[in-house]
């Protein structure tokens, strides 16, 4: 008996921004809600160095970390604890005929916001269906 074969969903198209340099939280904030006014954008990751609350090695464990940039920040109407400090934003886009409109936006938005410079790219960086390692794991 032949198996039925699922087809695999199309990833989505993300659009990578490589900052020169990592975020202040409050540049982070403001890039953020901005990215959220552009349309076809599906959902937004950030990704950068973590802003522990703790020390958790050393001489110094279990002593709190006081950085300021580890705080809250108001992205698209919700308080949201930052707890990195941010070096990589993953802009999912809802659609790959609207790339080139949303780079564009993007763009402009970038160059207004990160006046010291960044890079971006088109690709697709998040996983989208799950690994052999999730399967084994149970996540699905």
């Amino acid at each position: 008996m032949p198996s039925e074969s699922v087809p695999e969903p199309v990833p989505l198209p993300e659009i990578m921004i490589f900052p020169s340099r990592l975020l202040s939280a409050t540049t982070t904030e403001k890039l953020l809600n901005k990215l959220y006014t552009v349309k076809h954008v599906r959902q937004i990751n950030v990704q950068g160095e973590s802003l522990p609350e703790k020390i958790t090695m050393g001489p110094g464990a279990g002593l709190d970390v006081d950085h300021s940039e580890r705080r809250e920040i108001e992205v698209a109407g919700k308080k949201t604890e930052l707890k990195v400090q941010v070096g990589r934003i993953f802009v999912e886009i809802d659609d790959i005929d609207h790339v080139e409109a949303a780079l564009k936006d993007i763009e402009r938005i970038c160059k207004e916001v990160l006046p010291f410079g960044f890079d971006l790219e088109v690709g697709r960086y998040s996983k989208y269906k799950p690994t052999v390692s999730d399967y084994k794991k149970g996540v699905r």
